[in-house]
């Protein structure tokens, strides 16, 4: 405790004693007047002492106080004028008022007057957003500016040092890399010892060359199967390359007369060795489910980069698995007690034809199916096909609204879910909650979102269509069901519609399945029926046609007028017929939908992978056939930033 405090306090008892003495030498001088008179002297005595004593002390109170607002006036203007710290002070007119020393120091002149723009303009932007912290760089060094709005001040702290740590640690952070040869076992199968050696050779030697040019630790788990460990600052350049190992190992393999492609799975941003593991794998499930020859980077954010993805999926899937899956479903089907099937809002024939399929597995092991269906959302391309099972008594009765739907499904109910992976795409997706019990079937690339938890998930992405892979698991149903000419007619328009008459995304499987239909009594002239078309149609689609044009060499580019509204299935029609053109290597087809949305159908022959490019306009599809729409947005403006991407997928940048 301070001195004049201690005064302060003793002072008050002094006054307590003072007051019984007086009142003691009261009583006593009523007693014995002369020693109460001496005794009135002496505190006369004293009194003038702690008068002295009153006077020195509030002397002393007041130097302290004038000496400490001194020191604390000094201590402010010294800290103001030699502190490494930046103070800056502007007025309404967002003018520098007042700076102090170190700050002119900093900018090594007069900055009295100057408009806060002497600073670059975003210190101005950041100002008008109203932020209260960010940082900002002056003569190349970094400063943490604090922004106090009310008083018009700017706190400027130098943090180039803690920023350069921050982005050491940054660059430094681990990331892992799962590398996986996609169809190195269908490859090598009963190829010679010495060819499979050399194969292999190529393989390594590039992958070796490629992990020492970017300071890569390269292990080989399997024959097939290798782990990567390097860093962030390692990860950033191969961005920047944009991943050309890719390119590498197929043209190396190649040479070999063999098409060997590589998918890559990575994990970064994660602390914890465990989590880069597990996000590396599900990177690479990622890559390999979207046809592989393809980088998938997952973020934290859940957004995910990919690179790659230029060679058209490779068949990967053997009788056996499609027999395990086929057995898998039965089983079940068995323990559940019923049965739903769902495709994707605006159901095309392929949707329609797929749960056809389903719904027949379903009775041919004794359980109730339906088809999940919104009448007042089907695309144009099914109408005949409709009108042809709303004839069928028995198969139209199987499908119900999604309202219906709702009330039908129980817990146990089983929900498969075909021509489609993406939860926000199904028709009901209210459904997806209602039970644990999900089977996705799919031939799409799979992208971001996913249904999440399903029980079993078939997605083969090389895959013609999902009718065919619905035919081939009616095939191997341990009961042997026997189609009707409508259902087995149903599937063969879903293959005819997505192969475009067997010319594009057909494999030796898809002729299988086309076999097995055709002898199950699928009718080739009521597929023919189903898929006509009106000429006003026709016309309308011609007229759409004409007004394309050639952009980069190859590609085709139609874009309907402002004020015409057309259909999803004529715009996808439309670009079907573009891509018949000579020279034509991918085609696009901008239109006002008749929801008021812009619509963009992407197709090509397998040179360029139009999923990337729609992907980046929040679309999606299949390499060779994809689509997005776009909200409040103009014909003319959805032709710019078509355009755009396109150039930045020919530059190389492939994410999402």
């Amino acid at each position: 405790m301070p001195n004049f405090l201690l005064k302060r306090w003793h002072g008050y008892h002094v006054v307590s004693l003072f007051s019984i003495a007086i009142l003691f030498i009261g009583i006593l001088t009523y007693y014995q007047w002369k020693i109460g008179l001496l005794g009135l002297l002496s505190l006369g005595v004293v009194f003038y002492l702690l008068l002295r004593a009153k006077t020195q002390f509030e002397k002393e109170l007041a130097a302290y106080v004038e000496t400490l607002t001194y020191r604390v006036n000094k201590a402010g203007e010294e800290a103001v004028t030699n502190l490494p710290l930046g103070i800056l002070l502007y007025n309404e007119e967002q003018q520098i008022q007042w700076a102090n020393p170190y700050m002119v120091d900093l900018l090594e002149k007069d900055c009295i007057g100057e408009p806060i723009t002497f600073f670059g303009d975003k210190l101005l932007e950041m100002l008008e957003e109203g932020d209260q912290t960010f940082l900002h760089t002056i003569s190349e060094k970094k400063y943490r500016v604090v922004h106090e709005p009310n008083e018009r001040l700017l706190y400027f702290f130098n943090v180039t040092e803690e920023q350069e740590i921050k982005d050491l640690f940054e660059r430094d952070k681990t990331v892992i890399g799962l590398v996986y040869l996609d169809n190195y076992d269908e490859v090598t199968q009963g190829m010679d010892d010495q060819i499979r050696s050399k194969l292999l050779t190529h393989v390594s030697e590039a992958l070796n060359q490629w992990s020492n040019e970017y300071d890569i630790l390269l292990k080989r788990t399997a024959s097939d199967r290798f782990i990567a460990v390097f860093n962030e600052e390692a990860l950033e350049k191969l961005e920047e390359d944009q991943f050309t190992i890719l390119d590498t190992i197929r043209e190396e393999t190649s040479k070999e007369k063999v098409a060997l492609t590589l998918s890559i799975g990575i994990g970064s941003d994660h602390h914890s060795l465990k989590e880069l593991g597990s996000v590396a794998q599900s990177s690479l499930d990622l890559a390999l489910g979207r046809g592989g020859d393809q980088v998938a980077i997952k973020q934290k954010n859940g957004k995910v980069r990919f690179y790659g993805g230029k060679s058209n999926a490779m068949e990967k899937r053997t009788r056996v698995r499609a027999r395990v899956i086929s057995h898998a479903i039965r089983d079940f089907i068995v323990e559940s007690d019923k049965v739903l099937v769902m495709g994707h809002k605006n159901p095309d024939m392929d949707s329609i034809g797929a749960a056809i399929g389903m719904l027949k597995i379903a009775e041919a092991n004794g359980k109730d199916g339906y088809i999940v269906l919104d009448q007042n959302d089907v695309n144009q391309s099914v109408y005949k096909l409709l009108e042809e099972i709303h004839d069928h008594d028995h198969l139209w009765s199987k499908f119900i609204s999604p309202e219906d739907a709702k009330e039908e499904i129980t817990s146990d109910t089983l929900l498969f879910v075909v021509d489609t992976h993406k939860p926000s795409l199904v028709i009901e997706p209210k459904l997806l909650d209602q039970t644990d019990r999900v089977i996705v079937i799919d031939h799409h690339r799979r992208g971001e979102e996913f249904i999440e938890e399903a029980i079993l998930v078939y997605m083969e992405p090389y895959a013609s269509s999902t009718a065919e892979l619905v035919t081939e698991l009616l095939e191997y149903q341990p009961s042997q069901p026997r189609l009707e000419v409508l259902e087995s007619t149903a599937l063969l328009s879903g293959i005819i519609v997505d192969t475009k008459s067997f010319a594009i995304r057909t494999g030796s499987r898809t002729f299988d399945a086309a076999s097995y239909l055709k002898g199950q009594g699928a009718d080739t002239t009521l597929v023919q029926k189903v898929m006509k078309e009106d000429l006003g149609q026709y016309v309308k689609r011609s007229k759409l046609v004409e007004r394309a044009y050639i952009y980069n060499g190859g590609m085709a580019i139609a874009k309907g007028a402002p004020d015409d509204r057309y259909s999803q299935l004529l715009i996808a029609q439309a670009a079907d017929t573009l891509l018949t053109m000579n020279d034509v290597v991918a085609s696009y087809v901008i239109s006002m939908r008749e929801d008021g949305r812009v619509s963009i159908s992407a197709r090509s022959l397998g040179e360029v992978n139009v999923q990337v490019i729609m992907e980046k306009m929040d679309g999606g599809g299949h390499l060779t056939n994809a689509a997005t729409q776009l909200e409040e947005v103009s014909i003319e403006e959805a032709e710019e930033l078509l355009i755009e991407k396109i150039d930045e997928y020919f530059k190389g940048g492939q994410s999402s």
